[in-house]
Formats: structure tokens, C-alpha cells, sequence
């Protein structure tokens, strides 16, 4: 991408004014989107971005310039540009480079590249008929396609010098059911860290139809009851709202400086006992996974909160010396326009030894919400706000009637103090997540759970 001793040169003047840390994060992403409404492609595009972002520490100072200019003069003009920012005492030199090598265990059968346009719409339009032919309800069927392919080299002035390839792949089913004024949507978007080979092998008969039934079955769903109720959450993802509500709190961007429910307390029992809570950037070929992050580490399986215990935190490397504790691969960013922070990769709650039925049948009265929709927290606070987009009361064990305008409020650090019964079906839901560093592709995760109580707001009070 860049020869190596142009990086040599660039990693020199980025220490020029004392720095006592560089690096050089060298990005080439191919990305194509299609869009299919109607069963027309509504819109599609192809694009490149490449760019360079060089970084600079200086204890726990850091300063960061990018370019899109990779000439050897671009590029040492934007080392001076992070280097001005820096001073110290002494000028100290880069260790020699040395490449290392690995093998990626996220392997990529067919590199969409080599697809062309028209096999990747033939996907997209099987998936739009079988949604529209679920119910002569559904009115429209919007099917949105992304794949990309991230090269990226990654060196640094401790020695560190690395290649690695990233392929996504993501087909997302959206579509509206109405009945006179009435109007409900359901969506489901599966995505992977794999090649064409994940789109066209996807059950199309699941992911289409479950998009549909969703839209179909809120349209008959009565309003939510509000109060506080006994909560069941199924799985996958579902787990989004302990990905917000938590997972954000203990990474070392929130923990390092003192703005986290969850800073200072390794080792304390902050969670159910029945809740351990993992983030794992290993797993082969999901969507949040990767093989090194975007420091260079690689990445690891952090058990962050153990049978209720917390154990750990995800931490980059400038978070890292401001804790004076160890890098644990969760350096992420956007692309080279963002310095990377600490940050989820594939996050859940690990399976307990609750039956699903069971959890249902021991709930007398609450609510279940099968599919999350989108929410807000505040991170300061870990106080949340997140929508259901399909759910039911629980009467006497069994699910009744669908009720439409549920929204779960809580906190999150006294949310999962909460959980009372954990099931054994963990899967995992693919996403994107904003934070300091960009939109990043997660997994959230869980197997069904029921926390004891939670505040629901609805449109009608409780029965």
C-alpha cells in the first residue's frame, strides 16, 4: 500500500517534537450499497476511499492529522501537523519495523468483488417476493445490500507493522403492513464478516418472512399497558439494551476518566449472579469480529463481567496508560478520519440454564419483548429509553395479546442487577454503533432473560 520506508520516514517525523509514541493507520475500502423498492433497484452505489491518519502520544496527550494525499510529501506534512501539537523533552527514535504475519481466522469463500451486480440483485429480489407474498397486508418491501472490503496496514514506532483484509457482507428486509390508516413496519437485518457466500447463503425464507409477520402482527397489537412489570427480553437482539446501557460503560473511553457507574470497581458484584457479560472479537466470521483491531493487537476474548462480578474493561492503548493497565485488542475507529478508541466487537450475555418456556411460564403477569427497536441513553448516567417493536403481555405464563407502544426505561448498572432467570438460546443480531471514534459494524447479543422488574411506559395504565 505504502512502501515501508516511507512509513519509517513519516513514524521519524511524527517524533520529531518529542513524542514519546506514533503510528500510522494506511486504510483502502471498496464499498458497495444497493437499494431495492418495489422490486426496482431504487439505488446503487459503488465507491473507494483511501486515506492515511497518523497518530502521536506524549504520556497521556495525543494528537492526530489525516490525509487522503499518500505521496511521500503528503505524508510527512501530516506527521508534522499531528508532531506540532506535541513537545517534550527528548526526540526519541522509531524501532525498526517488522512485519508480521498471521492467518486470518475469518476466512472469505467468494470475495464480493468478483460478484456482479445482477447475482447480488436476483438475491435481493427472491428476498423482496417472498416478504411481499407473506400478507396481501404488506404494502411495500424496501431490501438494502452493503458490502465492503477494508484493507488496511497498521505501524507503529514500537516495531509493530501489519496488513489485514476485512470483507462484510449485510442484507437488510424492511417492510410496511397497513389496514386503512393503520401503519407497522418489521425489519431484519443479518450481516456477517464473510464474503457473497453469507448473502447467498442466507434463509431468505426466515429473515423475508420474519420482516413481514412482524409488520403484519403489530398491526392488530393493542396498546401498552405503562407501569412496572416484570420484563422478558428474548434473545439476540435484544441484547441491545445492555450493549447501550452497559457495554458502553466499561469501555476505557467512559471508565478512564472517572465518567462510568462501573469506574474503579474490578472485582465488586455488580450484576445478578446469573449474568456474565462477554465481549469476543474472535468468534470466525460474525459481524462485530476482527482479527487484529485498529492499534495492531489482537483481538481477545474479554470476560468483562463474571457471574455478577466485575472483571474487566475494553481498553485501547492511550486508555491504557491513563489506567496503567494492558491494551485488550478493543481499539476501533470508522475509518482513517478517526483516531480509534476503545470499543465493542461482538458483546453479549452468556447462555444460563433457563429453558425459554420456562421463563414464560413463570412470569403471572409482565411483558415480553420479542424485537428491540431504536433507543437513547444518556452516558453519563446509563439511564435508557428504548422502543419494542414487537411484544406481548404475559398472562398466567403464557404470552396473550401483541401491544404496540412499549417502551422499557431504566438504568442500566440497576437493570442487570435485576435479571432474575437467564435462558440457554444465546444468538447474536448484527448492527452499527456510534461513538467518539465513528460508526463501527457490533453484534449484540443474549439469550432470552426476564429482569425482575422494569419501568414500561405506554398508553394505558396497568390492568
Amino acid at each position: 500500500m505504502i512502501a515501508q520506508s516511507v512509513i519509517d520516514e513519516v513514524l521519524g517525523e511524527a517524533l520529531s517534537t518529542g513524542g514519546d509514541f506514533a503510528e500510522v493507520f494506511v486504510e483502502d475500502r471498496y464499498t458497495n450499497r444497493i437499494v431495492l423498492q418495489s422490486g426496482n433497484v431504487e439505488n446503487s452505489l459503488s465507491g473507494r476511499d483511501f486515506g492515511v491518519g497518523i497518530r502521536v502520544f506524549r504520556n497521556f496527550f495525543s494528537a492526530y492529522a489525516y490525509t487522503t494525499d499518500a505521496s511521500r510529501e503528503g505524508l510527512l506534512k501530516a506527521a508534522k501537523n499531528a508532531a506540532a501539537a506535541i513537545s517534550g523533552a527528548a526526540v526519541i527514535q522509531p524501532q525498526p519495523l517488522v512485519k508480521e504475519s498471521f492467518t486470518s481466522t475469518h476466512q472469505i469463500q467468494i470475495s464480493p468483488s468478483l460478484v456482479d451486480k445482477a447475482r447480488k440483485v436476483s438475491v435481493m429480489k427472491n428476498a423482496y417476493a417472498i416478504a411481499k407474498g407473506f400478507h396481501e397486508a404488506i404494502q411495500q418491501v424496501s431490501v438494502f445490500y452493503l458490502d465492503e472490503e477494508q484493507n488496511v496496514l497498521i505501524a507503529n514506532s514500537e516495531g509493530r507493522y501489519m496488513e489485514d483484509k476485512r470483507t462484510r457482507s449485510r442484507m437488510m428486509i424492511q417492510s410496511i403492513a397497513a389496514d386503512g390508516n393503520k401503519m407497522e413496519s418489521g425489519f431484519y437485518g443479518p450481516g456477517a464478516h464473510k464474503g457473497f457466500e453469507f448473502i447467498e447463503g442466507l434463509n431468505l425464507e426466515h429473515y423475508a418472512k420474519e420482516a413481514s409477520r412482524i409488520a403484519v402482527t403489530m398491526l392488530s397489537a393493542q396498546p401498552s399497558p405503562s407501569g412496572k412489570f416484570p420484563v422478558i427480553i428474548d434473545n439476540e437482539f435484544g441484547g441491545v439494551i445492555f450493549h447501550e446501557a452497559c457495554g458502553h460503560g466499561l469501555e476505557a473511553t467512559s471508565v478512564a476518566k472517572n465518567n462510568s457507574a462501573f469506574s474503579g470497581r474490578l472485582g465488586e458484584k455488580v450484576a445478578s449472579d446469573l449474568v456474565t457479560y462477554i465481549d469476543d472479537g474472535t468468534i470466525p466470521n460474525e459481524w462485530g469480529s476482527i482479527q487484529v483491531d485498529d492499534e495492531g493487537e489482537p483481538t481477545k476474548r474479554n470476560v468483562l463481567i463474571e457471574n455478577g462480578i466485575l472483571k474487566g474493561y475494553l481498553i485501547d492503548k492511550l486508555n491504557a496508560r491513563r489506567m496503567g493497565m494492558n491494551p485488550t485488542g478493543s481499539a476501533r475507529r470508522q475509518s482513517y478520519r478517526f483516531a480509534p478508541t476503545s470499543r465493542m466487537t461482538n458483546t453479549f450475555i452468556a447462555p444460563g440454564k433457563s429453558r425459554p418456556e420456562d421463563i414464560i411460564a413463570n412470569t403471572e403477569y409482565g411483558i415480553y419483548a420479542k424485537y428491540m427497536g431504536g433507543g437513547s441513553v444518556d452516558p453519563a448516567t446509563a439511564d435508557f429509553n428504548f422502543a419494542v417493536m414487537e411484544a406481548y403481555l404475559v398472562k398466567n405464563g403464557k404470552l396473550d395479546t401483541p401491544i404496540k407502544g412499549a417502551t422499557l426505561i431504566g438504568n442500566g448498572p440497576k437493570t442487570i442487577q435485576l435479571v432474575d432467570m437467564v435462558g440457554n438460546n444465546l444468538a447474536h443480531g448484527a448492527g452499527m454503533c456510534g461513538s467518539l471514534s465513528g460508526s463501527i459494524p457490533v453484534n449484540v447479543g443474549q439469550p432470552m432473560l426476564r429482569v425482575s422488574e422494569m419501568t414500561v411506559g405506554g398508553t394505558k395504565g396497568a390492568e
